[in-house]
């Protein structure tokens, strides 16, 4: 029998305000365990909460960028659960009203392929705190910096198909947030992270089958292996004859599989029901017209004015604008230097890529900031300097403070343009290399390559490489 996946991914993300959602503490990472948190927090009785409205100003704007409907008016509720890393009993959420309501975003696949993901609502609710298993022996540590913290639930329609689909769409979300900078997506930090629901039914069939919720996948790789994973159990167990449970399960990376966590919940199981301290949250026509207009430049747009108005490639476009921060990187160095964005295209997807890979590090503790970047292609621009050798001014660069033209001074490494200081060194070679000189005019053009070498060579790499093979191929016809 042949199955069909049916993919829905709810994914959380961490809004980037200063405090908690209803509490003025600090959402600040990497804080001692039990500091970050208030009254509200901790669920003490007589406490109310406040909510952030920086929190909602950032709903507003994820919302706005999907297309989606701004609700007007939406509600909190209290969602009630027992767990020890929820001191109040209950979660704040919104499950009637959220904030968000539809949208969609567009995926492309590994071969082009491009798809449309609706997006059923996208909703605030607070954190919870986290279990640690495994500071002390038989006993679990509750940390409840985390409790509070604002989330924006983002829950897609089951519209995905495949896990490479729902990989794309992940990053598609975290690009995204990033971008509208209302997260800081950092994965390692539970910044975002997702629950993915899977089910699968024989093809043709309009009935969903019995779904599973994989809990908690915190990378791109994570949800494609879960998924596949996951799949597969379903139509093993459906092909022997047995039934899915509908159930939620943990997703383990290192032995690469699912395990049952819990039995599924539906809404009735916790209680839904407006908080009784928190009022409906009501929403101007004109904050959200005011959000609109501050809506940054999206990936899309900006990939299509790369192209357009700077002459780059589409796949460097893409490549560049793929990170919002290289792309930050990118237009501020075109700010000190816009002679030839191609150029600064190509080395930032090159040299300046190849040092973040290499020292595993952001963009922004990259040590060659954009102004001295452009520095150095202006020299090769203005042919100061030859390409080989800014490539290693380049790499004394990222440990020195000087600038370009502070190390071609101190190097004296102009590059030589004197068209009859080079036409001498030219004919030096030829005759040296009368042979390779016959083989060339005989139509083998790559002995040009061994000819220009030689030059260069005797020049200490000075010597403009264009001027040099004209000069060789003058020099040769005459």
């Amino acid at each position: 029998m042949s199955w069909e996946t049916v993919i829905g991914l709810e994914i959380h993300v961490q809004l980037d305000t200063n405090s908690k959602i209803f509490s003025g503490a600090s959402t600040s990472y990497g804080s001692e365990q039990n500091t970050n948190t208030s009254l509200v927090d901790l669920g003490y009785p007589g406490v109310l909460p406040v909510l952030n409205k920086d929190a909602v100003m950032m709903a507003i704007k994820f919302g706005l960028a999907i297309n989606a409907e701004i609700s007007r008016r939406s509600i909190f509720a209290r969602k009630n659960y027992f767990y020890p890393d929820l001191p109040k009993g209950y979660q704040i959420s919104q499950l009637e009203l959220p904030i968000v309501q539809g949208g969609s975003l567009e995926i492309q696949l590994n071969d082009g392929t491009k798809k449309e993901v609706g997006i059923t609502r996208a909703h605030l609710e607070e954190d919870a705190g986290k279990s640690i298993h495994d500071k002390f022996s038989n006993q679990t540590a509750i940390d409840l910096n985390r409790a509070g913290t604002p989330l924006l639930e983002i829950v897609s329609e089951p519209d995905i198909r495949s896990a490479e689909e729902a990989s794309s769409y992940m990053q598609k979300i975290h690009q995204l947030v990033r971008y509208l900078k209302i997260s800081d997506g950092n994965m390692q930090e539970g910044s975002f992270r997702c629950d993915a629901n899977v089910s699968v039914r024989p093809f043709g069939q309009t009935e969903f089958g019995t779904r599973t919720e994989v809990k908690n996948i915190n990378s791109f790789r994570f949800v494609e292996n879960a998924i596949n994973h996951e799949v597969e159990r379903q139509i093993d167990r459906l092909e022997n004859g047995d039934h899915i449970i509908q159930e939620t399960r943990l997703y383990d990376p290192d032995k690469d599989e699912t395990r049952p966590m819990r039995s599924k919940e539906e809404a009735n199981d916790y209680r839904y029901f407006p908080d009784p301290d928190l009022l409906p949250l009501e929403i101007d026509q004109e904050t959200i017209d005011k959000i609109a207009q501050s809506l940054p430049e999206l990936f899309d747009e900006k990939v299509t004015r790369y192209i357009e108005a700077l002459s780059i490639k589409q796949s460097d476009a893409e490549e560049i604008a793929r990170n919002m921060q290289i792309a930050e990187y990118f237009e501020a160095t075109l700010d000190h230097f816009s002679n030839d964005a191609q150029m600064v295209s190509n080395w930032i997807l090159s040299e300046v890529i190849g040092v973040l890979n290499r020292e595993n590090i952001e963009i922004n503790a990259f040590q060659i900031k954009p102004k001295r970047l452009a520095s150095l292609l202006s020299r090769v621009d203005d042919n100061t300097i030859s390409s080989k050798i800014a490539k290693n001014l380049f790499n004394q660069m990222l440990t020195s403070a000087d600038s370009a033209d502070e190390l071609i001074k101190q190097q004296g490494l102009e590059q030589i343009t004197d068209e009859d200081s080079i036409n001498k060194i030219v004919v030096e070679v030829l005759n040296e290399f009368s042979d390779q000189k016959d083989q060339y005019l005989e139509g083998k053009e790559q002995i040009l390559g061994f000819l220009v070498g030689q030059v260069m060579q005797r020049t200490q790499g000075k010597a403009n490489p264009r001027l040099v093979n004209e000069l060789i191929i003058r020099q040769i016809k005459n």
